[in-house]
């Protein structure tokens, strides 16, 4: 998937969700592996009230390598939870 697409898709109308997809797509994604790659599209996926429990509420995904991913966003965050 192009980045602009990418980009496109990490706009989610919600502007905490909107920073912290964007920024591991401009920081960390480019150099990620193919496997979190296709995990973070994967996450992309998951609506937005999910995406802001993962991010906000301490909710963890059953997945095992969305809840990896979530938990690597978050972390890098400066504003983390």
């Amino acid at each position: 998937m192009k980045h602009a697409q990418l980009r496109w898709r990490c706009r989610r109308g919600m502007r905490e969700l909107d920073l912290l997809l964007q920024r591991y797509l401009d920081h960390t994604y480019e150099h990620a592996p193919e496997t979190e790659k296709s995990t973070f599209i994967r996450l992309l996926d998951e609506p937005d009230e999910r995406l802001w429990r993962y991010f906000y509420a301490d909710c963890t995904p059953v997945d095992s390598s969305l809840a990896e991913l979530v938990l690597k966003i978050r972390s890098a965050s400066p504003s983390s939870p």
